[in-house]
């Protein structure tokens, strides 16, 4: 579908050419020489920017269309990018690092919204399949090459960075229709609607946690292998390995997950993801953390054919946008409070605590997630007895 594939290939450019916040703290300490603490609060800016932009990229989704909520990212985000690179004094690198976190991520709710728009659940899966498959090879496409390109100087990487964003806004200009439905209904009602939805607060809730779990491999990782005497080297192996996984294995896992009961597959993915950090209380050696990240990159795969799909089915047609809003920023909360949470337990009780914590999250995520099922069907089979 020409839709699906325009959509997958913003998502590839965004992903291959986001340069900028991928390489931020070591552009900020380097180039700019700031401290670590000063280039860690410009990070937190971004961050806390980005969570809002989830949000508003649902809303404006609903309120305005997908199509030019998406334009309004793209274009705003090159703006931003090149604001920040010109930023001079340390409240304009602040004010233009919150405005890159809150136009850069308009476009995912607002993307993923043209996605639950389409006919048909098991196309809807997979298509939010290939979005999280052309974002992975992204990644790995900026990864591989930003290491090369940073010794042109930084600025390079801002310009190119901003480059992508106009490419990404110019194939949504040229390749994508509006998807929006046409009935207005519910869509000045958002917040209302989800501080009502039990069915959809459990679930973000219960995903905010597990992002924070899974951000783990960020942050609490590295710090583990590089005191049990592992190279960064070896922790890019590792990482690396994610990555090859996820590229050779999601397409598959797509065919032969669409068809599955999806709690059930969101409650074993779960569990996976919790077992696999899990599994660090007993590995100290690459090829240890190596099969242990197989175990949970299962999971994020698993997590990731179902995740978005799933809210999708739980909103009304004139609020899909801000259900996957909340949705994404249940994501953006996670990996911004993970971080934070798991280096801060590491540091205190040591890592066979925080290892076994993380298998504990998995396995209270798994349970509830398999819970969240009998809310789903309760709430339809209400909304069946109120029809």
């Amino acid at each position: 579908m020409t839709v699906i594939r325009a959509l997958a290939s913003c998502h590839f450019v965004v992903r291959a050419g986001g340069f900028v916040q991928t390489f931020l703290v070591l552009y900020l300490t380097q180039d700019r020489h700031l401290s670590a603490g000063t280039a860690g609060s410009v990070a937190t800016a971004v961050g806390i920017g980005a969570v809002v932009s989830l949000l508003a990229g649902g809303w404006l989704g609903d309120r305005i269309g997908r199509r030019r909520t998406m334009l309004i990212g793209f274009s705003g985000t090159a703006l931003a990018l090149l604001a920040l690179a010109s930023a001079d004094t340390l409240p304009a690198i602040w004010v233009a690092a919150l405005l890159v976190g809150l136009l850069s991520e308009l476009f995912r709710p607002a993307g993923s919204a043209t996605v639950a728009d389409l006919p048909g659940e098991r196309e809807r899966i997979r298509s939010f399949g290939l979005l999280f498959w052309a974002s992975n090879l992204g990644f790995s496409v900026c990864t591989a090459t930003g290491g090369l390109l940073v010794q042109y100087g930084y600025g390079l990487l801002f310009w190119l960075n901003a480059a992508a964003a106009v490419i990404a806004a110019l194939i949504v200009w040229r390749r994508m229709p509006e998807t929006r439905p046409s009935a207005p209904t519910g869509r000045a009602r958002l917040l209302p609607a989800v501080l009502g939805d039990r069915r959809l607060l459990a679930l973000a809730l219960v995903f905010a946690a597990h992002f924070a779990l899974f951000a783990q491999a960020f942050s609490s990782l590295p710090l583990v292998m590089a005191a049990g005497g592992l190279g960064t080297s070896t922790f890019g192996m590792v990482l690396g390995l994610n990555g090859v996984v996820i590229l050779v294995a999601q397409p598959f896992a797509v065919r032969v997950l669409a068809g599955l009961d999806r709690y059930a597959v969101l409650s074993v993915s779960a569990l996976l993801v919790g077992i696999g950090f899990g599994l660090g209380v007993f590995v100290d050696s690459g090829l240890g953390y190596g099969l242990a990240a197989l175990v949970w990159t299962a999971g994020e795969i698993g997590i990731a054919v179902m995740f978005a799909a799933t809210f999708t089915d739980l909103a009304p047609a004139g609020m899909r946008g801000g259900y996957l809003g909340v949705a994404y920023a249940a994501w953006g909360v996670g990996t911004a409070l993970g971080p934070v949470l798991g280096t801060a337990l590491l540091e205190r009780a040591g890592p066979t605590v925080l290892w076994l914590a993380c298998a504990l999250m998995g396995l209270v995520s798994s349970a509830i997630l398999r819970a969240c099922r009998s809310l789903v069907l309760a709430g339809d089979s209400g909304g069946e007895r109120g029809a």
